[in-house]
């Protein structure tokens, strides 16, 4: 792999790993100050913007990235040409998008008469900043990505800032908490904006770039919604447990739960951010042929990582529960060893599934992903009613595993088998043995 993919995947873990440490804070922080009904609440929204941001974002970042850095860097012109009149489809689409999802939350919290209603209707204006939050492709396409992880650390540390004032002040309702912490990344959007500006080439007239198939906005928008769907599937299956948590057993249980779930999203770093920081490489190794051989060499390292580091907590659960977020939480232990069982399966799908995104077959990413969707759908319909939280787990690793095998049979389909050699494949059970031997030494 290239130099790049490693040092920019590692200064993006580390940035990430910062976010997360201020994002547990932030959660033990409201744990402890909120009720547990209007912490519950809390995650609730949190998860809810999650879906909001996939709605917005709708495959214009990957598609993005695909088409601009496709473009040749001895062009210049033509790489300025491709570049403004992609991000000005794109920013278009957004926007459109961002007044959708602020429609649709206003629409929820004051129809279910929500506590904060307000509050929860000016943090949902924060999505309108991915507008300027695209600018970073400029970033994303060189791999160099200190800059776009120093705004996101900053961001981190404000939201946790202001959520440190707001416990202090000994506010008790869940809503202020949630509008305070969309403020500090609408902010961090525009600072993101402003950094990369400089790197943009001067505004032009949008161009048509027919190389890759145009990049007006019904152009991009043909490419971008297939992931855009596959994208909104892929944070329902991961969030709308929470809608059947909540509607089941209530909103204690469900903070609960969600305690677990952040655990999860702290422990899929390198699972997240390896594929994204690889697309453009990935996506290069696509039009030479051996894409599979690159997804095999990116997944199986990241595979064996995943299942080591479930392996090693999978023992300590509980006391890691309680020690995070109060003695409490301990209840969550059952649903997070399935959490983890799930953390190690999302380590062999995520690259498998960005490998896919980088064959330009991003219909079968959005059938992939579909597929993922409906698996967790009628899982949590089965499961959350008899075993509540432990329901919802159980059908989290379901839907994972569902989504690893899709990606890898879309990859065959495509001819870009996950191997580089005949007995390469048995270099993915190495994870499952790490998984094993770490839990029994832990």
């Amino acid at each position: 792999m290239p130099r790049r993919v490693l040092s920019g995947t590692a200064v993006s873990m580390a940035g990430r790993l910062w976010g997360s440490v201020c994002t547990m804070a932030l959660l033990a922080l409201a744990a402890r100050t909120l009720s547990g009904a209007e912490f519950g609440r809390f995650t609730f929204y949190l998860a809810l913007f999650a879906l909001l941001d996939a709605l917005v974002d709708f495959g214009t970042g990957a598609v993005t990235v695909q088409r601009t850095s496709a473009v040749s860097g001895d062009d210049t012109a033509r790489r300025d040409a491709v570049l403004s009149s992609t991000l000005a489809a794109g920013r278009g689409i957004r926007a459109g998008l961002a007044l959708v999802g602020l429609a649709a939350v206003a629409a929820f919290a004051f129809g279910f008469g929500e506590p904060g209603a307000g509050w929860i209707a000016l943090a949902a204006l924060y999505p309108l900043t991915h507008v300027f939050e695209l600018s970073s492709v400029v970033f994303r396409n060189r791999i160099r990505l200190g800059v776009p992880v120093a705004v996101r650390a900053f961001a981190s540390t404000a939201r946790l800032a202001v959520v440190a004032a707001l416990s202090l002040a000994g506010v008790a309702s869940a809503a202020p908490y949630l509008a305070a912490t969309a403020a500090a990344s609408a902010v961090a959007n525009v600072v993101l904006h402003l950094c990369a500006k400089p790197h943009l080439p001067a505004r032009a007239a949008p161009a048509i770039d027919q190389a890759s198939g145009g990049n007006g906005a019904r152009a991009l928008f043909a490419a971008a919604w297939p992931l855009g769907i596959a994208g909104l599937c892929q944070q329902a299956y991961f969030h709308v447990d929470n809608l059947f948590v909540r509607g089941w057993v209530g909103l204690d249980e469900l903070g609960v739960y969600n305690a677990g779930v952040r655990l999860l999203s702290v422990m899929i770093l390198a699972a997240q951010f390896a594929p994204t920081v690889g697309l453009p490489w990935l996506a290069r190794r696509a039009t030479t042929g051996d894409l599979g051989i690159a997804a095999a060499r990116l997944g199986r390292p990241l595979f064996a990582l995943g299942c080591l580091g479930a392996g090693l907590v999978f023992p300590h659960r509980e006391d890691l529960l309680a020690l995070l977020f109060g003695e409490p939480f301990r209840a969550g232990a059952p649903a997070l060893g399935w959490l983890l069982v799930a953390v190690a399966v999302i380590h062999a799908g995520a690259p498998l599934l960005t490998a896919v995104v980088a064959t330009g077959r991003t219909r079968a990413v959005a059938v992939v992903a579909a597929g993922g969707l409906a698996v967790n759908l009628v899982g949590n319909a089965l499961l959350v009613p008899g075993r509540a939280a432990e329901g919802a787990a159980i059908a989290t690793l379901f839907t994972e595993i569902f989504v690893a095998l899709g990606a890898a049979v879309a990859l065959v389909r495509a001819g870009h088998p996950p191997w580089d050699r005949g007995r390469s494949a048995l270099g993915w059970l190495v994870g499952p043995a790490l998984f094993a031997a770490a839990a029994w030494l832990a």
